[in-house]
Parts: structure tokens; C-alpha cells; sequence
């Protein structure tokens, strides 16, 4: 059995929805934080507030970065608040990163990525270091990219690489470039994570069986669509996933409750958990158009 990685999603993997996934859907090996970031040269409170939170699991925050100098600031923060792990964002496809050359718009800028990495072998002769991974994807425009940076990064002392067969342009769509993967697959030292388009076993086990040396499996909307899917990889005792789901949702709920003001509030915050959700249409439909968070809820409970 393959390590199986919980991605992070921005909007759906903060500390509510990881605590209560740990507690009803076994299976993780670790989970990441969404991205911090800075914000007018400091780092977001509201990133640092994600990270005190109470986990009972492998927690690894992860960062944003453009250039060395933010690499510095987020990774002393990080560091400050007792972490080990470090997880380096270089495949936000998403265009408000990507155009200040963070996320996929580092990787056709290989000087600022060897500035990083001369950064992170600095920090290792340490004896109390934090080890760093990065999550990339092929490229920004070109799947050469990573093709071109894989010998900078074979230097370096990572703990791994999480890699998406896809360029950032692509976003989300478009077929997985398994061509290149392969390539990057071969001549790569680093343990190596398959990450995308990842929502059943089949799946799951075409990776292993394609790549006999992975080095584990992340899964981001699988996972917020079938939350046990983990744990039915790994044969471990578990719920369905619509009862997980309710579980999950039921905790998260109770959670925004006590944290945020307002029932408009809430419905705002705790709507978007069925985005990836495999539910009956007119379900859907019900929980999209819920003006109130009573008309919300009786939605939900239609999948009781």
C-alpha cells in the first residue's frame, strides 16, 4: 500500500474540515495545509491562526513563495510555531499567483527556483532543519519545464517532490500528460508523489502498477468527493462515504457555529463543502439555490 496524501484545497481543507476528516475517514498519511502566503510583506494571520489549531495527525503547512526573500520570511514563521515539515507550493495553476510568479509561474524562472534551493541546502547543514518537499506540476506553459529543473532539483536535499502531469495554463482541464511524467518519473532521484485526477481504487492501482517506485499517491477532489477513499485503498474498517460525508459535514457545521456570526455566514462558508460530491440532482440543486441556513440544512438531510 501506496502513502496516501491529502492535497490541499483553498476554501475546503482548513483546520475544521482536516480535523474532522482524521476523526471519521482513517487512511491519511498527511495532510497539508492551504498555502501561506504574504500579504503587504507580512505573513496573513488568518494562515497562522490555520496552523494553531488542534491536529491529531501528520500536518505539514505548506507556502507560496516568488523569490527567496519570501521563502525566508514564511519559512521563519513556520518554524517559530514548532513545525518540521515544510511543503513548497510550485503549482498553484491559478492566475492571481501565477502572474506574480508564485505557484506554476516559478517554474519557467529556474534562477529564482535555484535561489530557493540553494536556500533550503543552506538550512540543512542544520542539525535542527526543518526537511522541505515541493509540489509542482509539469510547467506553467511548457511541459519541458520540469524537464529543465529536475537536475537542480535532484541536488537538493528534499524530502520529496509531489508532481501534476499537467501545465499550470491547463488549470484543471485537459488530459494528464503521462508522456512527460514518465520522463520526469525516470531520471528523478527524489522520492517521487503522483498527484491528479485521482477518484477511485482503479486509478489508485493503475499508479502503482505503472509506477513500481512511487513514493506515495496525493489525492485533493477525490478525497473531498469520496472521503474514505483511503481507507477503502488500505482495506481499514469504514463508513460509506455519503455517511462520512454527513459525519464530516455535521462537524464542520457545529464548528463554524461556535466561530463565525450569523446564519448568513455560516451558509456561506459551510456551502461549498458538496461542491465535489456525488449527490442526487435535485439535492444539489437545493443546496445551491438554500437562501437560509434552514433550508440549507433540510436539503442535507435528504441524504440522511
Amino acid at each position: 500500500m501506496l502513502p496516501i496524501h491529502f492535497a490541499p484545497l483553498q476554501g475546503f481543507t482548513e483546520s475544521a474540515y482536516r480535523l474532522a476528516h482524521s476523526k471519521f475517514a482513517p487512511g491519511i498519511h498527511t495532510y497539508y495545509t492551504p498555502f501561506l502566503r504574504l500579504e503587504k510583506g507580512e505573513v496573513r494571520a488568518k494562515d497562522l491562526r490555520d496552523l494553531q489549531t488542534e491536529h491529531p495527525y501528520h500536518l505539514v503547512p505548506q507556502i507560496i513563495v516568488r523569490d527567496v526573500e519570501e521563502f525566508n520570511l514564511l519559512t521563519k514563521a513556520v518554524t517559530e510555531l514548532g513545525f518540521q515539515e515544510i511543503d513548497i507550493n510550485m503549482g498553484c495553476p491559478y492566475p492571481m499567483q501565477t502572474k506574480s510568479g508564485r505557484g506554476s509561474g516559478i517554474l519557467p524562472h529556474p534562477e529564482k527556483v535555484r535561489e530557493i534551493l540553494d536556500a533550503i541546502s543552506q538550512l540543512s547543514r542544520a542539525a535542527s532543519a526543518p526537511k522541505f518537499s515541493i509540489k509542482m506540476r509539469l510547467g506553467h506553459t511548457s511541459p519541458e519545464e520540469c524537464l529543465q529543473l529536475l537536475p537542480l532539483l535532484n541536488e537538493a536535499p528534499l524530502a520529496h517532490i509531489t508532481l501534476h502531469p499537467r501545465v499550470g495554463i491547463q488549470q484543471y482541464k485537459g488530459a494528464l500528460d503521462f508522456e512527460t511524467f514518465d520522463k520526469f518519473y525516470r531520471d528523478c532521484k527524489q522520492p517521487l508523489i503522483f498527484n491528479g485526477d485521482i477518484t477511485d481504487l482503479e486509478q489508485m492501482k493503475f499508479i502503482e502498477t505503472r509506477y513500481p517506485k512511487i513514493a506515495g499517491i496525493m489525492i485533493g477532489r477525490g478525497l473531498l468527493a469520496n472521503p474514505v477513499l483511503a481507507a477503502q485503498y488500505a482495506g481499514l474498517p469504514c463508513s460509506s462515504a455519503t455517511e462520512t460525508l454527513l459525519r464530516i459535514h455535521a462537524d464542520i457545521a457545529a464548528d463554524y457555529a461556535r466561530h463565525l456570526q450569523g446564519n448568513a455566514q455560516i451558509l456561506d462558508k459551510i456551502r461549498p463543502f458538496w461542491t465535489y460530491a456525488d449527490l442526487p440532482k435535485k439535492t444539489r440543486k437545493k443546496i445551491e439555490k438554500s437562501k437560509t441556513l434552514e433550508e440549507y440544512l433540510e436539503a442535507v438531510n435528504e441524504l440522511a
